[in-house]
C-alpha cells in the first residue's frame, strides 16, 4: 500500500510538471500596447545585504528544484518499474484466464450448433471481461467455472428442448403411422359385405385403438397398441356368420378353399377348422363358398369307378391322378353299360337217353340127413343137392337237341320306345335293373363279366365349383366309395 501511495504521489507530481512545461512552452499571446505609465519616482539603490539575501534565496530555490527533480526522476523510475511489473503479472493472469476459458468452452462439449448461440454470447462476455480487466484483483475475481456452468446449463436446456420437440415430432409421426397401419389393417375387413352388428363392432374396435394411440405419451406406448387380436375375433365372427348363411343353402355343408385347394365340409367341421387358427392373416386366406350341387356325366373305364360296384346314393370321393391333395366329395347316381355290352348271345344244347332190362331165375334144392347113437356114441350122415335155372332180357333208347339265339338289348329298348313290341310291359319288367343284376351276379359268383377297361357312362353329383377341375382332368379321374 505504501508503494502504491508513493507511486501515486510521484505520478501526480510528474503530471503537474508536465502541465507547467506545457504552460511555459506555449507562446504568450501578444500584449496590446498599454499606455505609458506615469513615471515612477526612481528607486533607491539596494543595499549589499539585501542583494546577498536575494542570491542566497535563489540558490536555495535552485537546490530545492534540483532535489525535487531528482526525487521525481527516482519516483518516475520506480513507478515505471512497478507499472511494468504489474502489467506483466496482469498479462500472465489474463493469458491464464483465457487458457482456462478455452479449456472449458470446447467445441467437443458444445457440439450442437443449434444450441451454441447463448454459449457464444456468454463466452464473448467472459473474454471481454478478462481482456478489459485492469488489475489482478479484477482478473482474480472472474470465475470462469461459473460462466461455464451457466453456459452449460443454457446449452443443456436448449438440447433438452430440441430433444423434446424432436420427441414430440417423432411421437406424432409414430402415432400417424400407427393410425394409418390400423386403418389399413381394418380396411379389407370393412370392405366385406358385413352384417350391421359385426360392422358396428369393427368400427368400435378401430376407434378404440385409435384413441389409445392418440393418448399415448411415448413411442413405446404407441407401438404397444396391437390390432391383431381384435382383427382375429372380427374375421372369425365374419367367417362363422358366412358359414351359417351358406350352410342353410348347401344342406348343412360348405366349401372351404385354402391356397387353391377346395374341400367340402360340414358347417360344424368348418367352424372347428377356422376356430383353431390364431393368426387373422392366415384366417383371411380361407374362403367359405356355397355348395351348389350339379349332376355330371363321365365316361370312365370300369377300373376307375370302383369296379362299378356302386349303388345310387352312395357317398363317393373323386381323386385326380397326379394331384395328391385334390379330393372332391360327391354322390353316385347312376352307371350305364355300353351298347356293345347289351348284346346277349346264348347257345343251348339238350340230349336224352333211356334203357330197360329184365331178368328172372329159379332155384331148386334137396337135403337129406340121418343120425345113430349106439353105446352112447352119436354118428350122423347127411347129403344135399341144388339146381338153378335163369333167364335175362335188356333194351336201350337215346335222343339229343341243340339251339342258340342272340338278343340286342339296345335294339329292344328302341323297339319298346317305338311301341313295336307286343307285351312291352312284360319285357320292361324282365329288363328292369338288368345292369345292376349283372354286376350283382359278378359279386356273388366272383366271375368277371365285363373287362376292367370297359368304358361306362357314370352320372355323379358334385359341387359345381369342382366341375372345371373334373372336366380338365377327366382322363385321370378315379371314383372311390366312402366306406361307413
Amino acid at each position: 500500500m505504501v508503494v502504491l501511495n508513493v507511486s501515486e504521489d510521484i505520478e501526480a507530481k510528474i503530471r503537474r510538471l508536465r502541465e507547467l512545461g506545457k504552460a511555459s512552452a506555449e507562446p504568450e499571446p501578444p500584449i496590446a500596447p498599454k499606455p505609458a505609465p506615469a513615471k515612477k519616482p526612481p528607486r533607491r539603490p539596494r543595499s549589499i545585504g539585501s542583494i546577498r539575501a536575494k542570491e542566497r534565496k535563489k540558490r536555495v530555490i535552485l537546490g530545492a528544484a534540483i532535489i525535487l527533480i531528482i526525487i521525481l526522476a527516482v519516483s518516475a523510475g520506480a513507478y515505471m518499474y512497478l507499472q511494468n511489473r504489474t502489467a506483466s503479472e496482469i498479462s500472465k493472469a489474463r493469458a491464464k484466464k483465457l487458457a482456462e476459458v478455452n479449456t472449458y468452452f470446447k467445441s467437443s462439449v458444445f457440439n450442437n450448433t443449434n444450441c451454441t448461440k447463448d454459449v457464444i454470447v456468454i463466452r464473448t462476455k467472459l473474454v471481454n471481461q478478462i481482456v478489459n480487466a485492469k488489475t489482478l484483483g479484477e482478473l482474480n475475481a472472474i470465475d470462469v467455472r461459473d460462466y461455464y456452468d451457466f453456459a452449460l446449463k443454457k446449452y443443456n436446456a436448449c438440447i433438452e428442448h430440441i430433444q423434446q420437440v424432436e420427441s414430440e415430432k417423432q411421437l406424432n409421426i409414430t402415432k400417424a403411422q400407427k393410425i394409418t397401419e390400423i386403418e389399413a389393417s381394418f380396411q379389407p375387413f370393412l370392405s366385406m359385405p358385413l352384417p350391421d352388428a359385426i360392422k358396428n363392432k369393427a368400427v368400435t374396435y378401430m376407434n378404440s385403438l385409435e384413441d389409445r394411440v392418440n393418448s399415448a405419451t411415448t413411442p413405446g406406448e404407441v407401438n404397444a397398441v396391437n390390432p391383431d387380436p381384435y382383427l382375429l375375433e372380427l374375421w372369425r365372427d365374419y367367417k362363422f356368420w358366412r358359414i351359417d348363411q351358406l350352410a342353410e343353402q348347401g344342406h348343412g355343408s360348405v366349401i372351404l378353399e385354402y391356397n387353391g385347394v377346395r374341400e367340402l365340409v360340414s358347417a360344424a367341421d368348418a367352424k372347428a377348422i377356422l376356430g383353431g387358427i390364431l393368426d387373422y392373416k392366415e384366417l383371411m386366406k380361407y374362403r367359405v363358398l356355397k355348395v351348389q350341387w350339379v349332376e355330371l356325366s363321365l365316361v370312365l373305364p370300369r377300373k376307375n369307378i370302383d369296379g362299378a360296384f356302386l349303388s345310387p346314393g352312395d357317398k363317393i370321393e373323386i381323386y385326380i391322378q397326379g394331384r395328391n391333395t385334390t379330393s372332391i366329395d360327391g354322390y353316385f347316381e347312376l352307371v350305364l353299360l355300353p351298347v356293345q355290352e347289351g348284346t346277349i348271345s346264348v347257345s343251348e344244347s339238350q340230349s336224352q337217353s333211356g334203357s330197360s332190362s329184365t331178368s328172372s331165375s329159379t332155384t331148386y334144392g334137396e337135403t337129406q340127413s340121418s343120425s345113430v347113437s349106439p353105446g352112447g356114441n352119436t354118428m350122423s350122415d347127411s347129403s344135399s343137392s341144388q339146381n338153378t335155372y335163369s333167364n335175362s332180357q335188356s333194351s336201350s333208347q337215346s335222343s339229343s337237341a341243340s339251339y342258340s339265339y342272340n338278343v340286342n338289348l339296345a335294339e329292344i329298348l328302341k323297339a319298346i320306345a317305338a311301341g313295336k313290341i307286343q307285351s312291352s310291359d312284360q319285357v320292361k319288367a324282365e329288363l328292369n335293373a338288368y345292369g345292376w343284376k349283372v354286376l350283382d351276379l359278378e359279386k356273388s359268383t366272383a366271375l368277371e363279366t365285363f373287362d376292367s377297361n370297359t368304358p361306362m357312362l357314370v352320372i355323379i353329383k358334385v359341387p359345381s365349383i369342382f366341375v372345371p377341375d373334373i372336366l380338365q382332368n377327366q382322363n385321370y379321374v378315379y371314383i372311390a366309395k366312402v366306406s361307413t
